[in-house]
């Protein structure tokens, strides 16, 4: 789309950032929704404001403004997470020739702590796949995501979209396409392709599925894609039955699986690998999260932790 300065409007410079986006950048579906709503959300409290300034137009103190006085509520990962948003439109704005400055150049992102996440023991794990009901119609279904979510690691969003076309069971390895539509191969473990078998033989395989959703691997009771929400609420209906105290989530098994692996000896760029992860800086929050094992590996290898001299 071609814009000039004085036609541009922020709904059209929007959808042309979103092109953009995908064409570029190469970005996914669930990304790009997310910059499209915060920029959204600055176009609402414009238009609330009756402040007439376009994407050409606006102005610092506007963003400032709406960032730390609208959104002053919100914690800091919310209000860096607008910023970071609103600095890659402007900056493709400027890439475009239709702006020469970004107006979030001068605003300072706020400083965020690292937050570890919540991370479950084996035990919890254990309890959490126990407690499905298998006599429930989508109960063996349920038990299959869990424990493909925690056997391989996988994101949410790509259990959702994982496809009979990347699943190899003789080779036990799923082809999972992650952030930046980015290939990676994960192995299946004997036990997450024993329950995904189980859930195609036993209920999927009775189905009446339509055409196009036939590739798709695990889907809702109307046989067609599983939402990302239903599987949040299997792991939480799971999680209240075993009287998990924890608020978790599905990452909760991805930081599991992670976690797991590193405390028994698995090295952290394999670790990285299987998560996807672009940077290995990601991946190692992972050997900062169990006190109890590093504790054990100061003393089992340290040569002066238990030594009194």
């Amino acid at each position: 789309m071609t814009f000039t300065k004085r036609s541009i409007s922020w709904n059209d410079a929007i959808l042309d950032f979103e092109s953009y986006l995908t064409i570029e950048r190469g970005l996914s579906p669930n990304t790009i929704s997310g910059y499209t709503a915060d920029l959204k959300q600055l176009i609402a409290y414009l238009d609330h404001n009756q402040i007439n300034q376009c994407p050409i137009e606006i102005t610092s103190e506007t963003i400032l403004d709406y960032i730390y006085n609208k959104s002053k509520k919100s914690k800091k990962s919310t209000q860096s997470r607008y910023i970071s948003c609103y600095k890659s439109f402007f900056n493709y704005l400027i890439f475009e020739n239709l702006r020469t400055t970004n107006p979030t150049d001068v605003i300072e992102t706020p400083k965020l702590g690292r937050q570890l996440p919540t991370i479950l023991s084996v035990s919890q794990i254990e309890s959490l796949l126990e407690s499905v009901d298998l006599d429930h119609p989508q109960g063996i279904r349920n038990r299959a995501i869990m424990e493909t979510l925690y056997g391989s690691g996988l994101r949410v969003s790509e259990l959702v979209n994982l496809t009979f076309s990347n699943v190899f069971f003789k080779e036990n390895v799923l082809r999972i396409k992650g952030k930046g539509n980015k290939d990676r191969l994960v192995p299946i473990g004997k036990v997450c392709k024993f329950w995904m078998n189980r859930y195609i033989k036993e209920t999927r395989n009775h189905s009446v599925i339509e055409n196009k959703f036939r590739d798709i691997v695990f889907l809702n009771r109307r046989n067609k894609s599983i939402s990302r929400v239903m599987v949040y609420q299997i792991i939480n209906q799971a999680a209240l039955i075993c009287e998990i105290s924890q608020k978790i989530s599905p990452h909760s098994l991805r930081h599991s699986f992670a976690t797991h692996l590193i405390e028994n000896g698995a090295d952290i760029r394999s670790v990285q690998l299987l998560l996807g992860h672009k940077s290995i800086t990601t991946t190692e929050i992972y050997t900062h999260l169990s006190s109890s094992f590093l504790r054990k590996v100061l003393e089992d290898y340290h040569p002066r932790c238990n030594t009194i001299s």
